[in-house]
């Protein structure tokens, strides 16, 4: 992929980055590229609740129906819904606009193809070439070519719940749960869910007003489902992002559950139900030492991937593994869906409490995480790459290495979209990697800024 497509999606400050106009375009090039092989194809469209969601939606319908295509328009819903409702309503395509966990200002469009997976390399790249080097598409409709927004039930959001309803037959029924939508697009769904299946539900972060999607709530400060799990004496709290395609979680205490800590007890609920094929979690690079360690522990192969929910997805399908997910709360359940998904990730967890007897704090204490530390080094642009050729820096990393010894590790990636290479220190003890860690930066900015 190139300059447009980051991870999966295109993104940046509505109507100053991402633009209607580039909506349209990359509306029309998409309808373009699927419209060779494909007779009239039917796009369905979802978005967040962000205030550029409807002009960002109708300069991309304007561009799909501009090439022939169809429109179906299911309004409000979480990205995972996309790639359900895709395939349940026969569509050919389906597109999210989104920009995930950012705040307001920003948006994004992410496509997804007839089987609810994200449209492939191979599809971006002819998009991109297209619009990035300004190719003519022969492709100028008229008349009765013209697309048109179809007219569909009103039931996507009821579609929905009932295939997320389905995926446990746990019994929740007067089970208290503090869930928090990041005023984003599971602000309705997530409660129906809940209330359909007898929970007692405590909403907070379900009053969007369009510009405060993921402010102060949601899965990136869960500080706000902490204290209102103790408030409540909750059994557990959800909190999304603002596409509710990740989950954090907390106990009953008000103690985090991540990602890591997530795909430990779902990982050994799947085990015991013989849904896990030779015990194998796919994660990635950043996941924790004590994940690793209760891993080994617990019997499971684990296999590492680069951070991404796309190469956890990638990587699921190359190893014919069915569960996988990231620290950050992105968690993939194959036997049911094709991406993450915050709600399902919610009732998964839910269903291995429940099975277990146990509270969600003592599943959560059998898994010791080890602290983590970041730095970013601030390295001029071409120089991000260079870091793993340069003795000194080598030298000082195999001594940090071998002080911390099977207690911890060292992981330098750069950024992606930074002129930074970020330092990462895992130990048992928090001042010593601190201190290591911020050691290891300053002498990457000195050999390359």
């Amino acid at each position: 992929m190139g300059s447009l497509f980051g991870n999966g999606d295109v993104r940046g400050i509505a109507n100053t980055e991402l633009t209607p106009d580039l909506a349209f375009k990359l509306g029309k090039a998409t309808g373009y590229v699927l419209g060779k092989t494909k007779d009239k194809p039917v796009f369905l469209i979802g978005k967040d609740t962000r205030l550029s969601g409807d002009m960002l939606e109708d300069a991309l319908s304007a561009g799909f129906m501009s090439t022939g295509a169809n429109v179906i328009k299911v309004g409000v819903l979480p990205t995972p819904a996309i790639a359900y409702l895709v395939k349940a309503y026969g569509a050919d395509a389906g597109v999210i606009v989104s920009a995930s966990h950012n705040s307001f200002e920003y948006n994004g469009i992410k496509f997804y193809n007839s089987e609810g997976f994200k449209m492939d390399d191979a599809f971006e790249d002819e998009v991109e070439t297209i619009l990035l080097r300004n190719i003519h598409m022969d492709s100028h409709v008229s008349g009765e070519g013209l697309g048109k927004c179809l007219e569909v039930d009103d039931e996507a959001e009821d579609r929905y719940a009932k295939y997320l309803e389905g995926t446990i037959d746990a019994d929740i029924k007067g089970l208290k749960l503090v869930v928090d939508c990041a005023n984003g697009s599971a602000y309705k769904v997530a409660e129906k869910v809940f209330t359909d299946l007898g929970a007692d539900v405590v909403m907070i972060g379900n009053e969007p007003d369009g510009l405060n999607i993921n402010a102060h709530c949601g899965s990136t400060h869960p500080e706000l489902i902490q204290k209102q799990v103790v408030e409540n004496g909750a059994f557990m709290g959800f909190a999304y992002d603002g596409d509710a395609d990740r989950l954090i979680a907390c106990d009953e205490k008000g103690n985090i559950i991540d990602g890591d800590k997530l795909m430990c007890i779902c990982a050994h609920m799947l085990k015991e139900r013989d849904e896990l094929p030779d015990n194998k979690v796919i994660s990635t690079l950043m996941s924790n030492v004590g994940f690793h360690k209760f891993m080994k522990k617990e019997g499971f192969e684990v296999g590492i991937t680069e951070v991404g929910d796309r190469y956890v997805l990638d990587k699921m399908l190359e190893d014919g593994a069915v569960f996988g997910g990231e620290q950050s709360g992105h968690i993939i359940f194959l036997n049911h869906a094709t991406t993450g998904d915050g709600i399902l990730s919610s009732l998964q967890l839910l269903q291995a409490m429940i099975s277990s007897g146990k509270t969600a704090s003592q599943a959560s204490e059998e898994i010791e995480l080890y602290p983590q530390v970041l730095k970013n080094a601030r390295v001029r642009i071409e120089n991000k790459f260079k870091y793993d050729r340069d003795e000194e820096v080598n030298a000082e990393v195999d001594q940090i290495c071998e002080e911390l010894g099977e207690e911890g590790r060292v992981l330098i990636r750069p950024s992606s979209t930074e002129p930074l290479v970020r330092v990462m220190i895992e130990g048992q003890d928090i001042e010593d990697i601190t201190a290591k860690a911020q050691k290891l930066a300053r002498l990457i900015t000195k050999r390359f800024s």
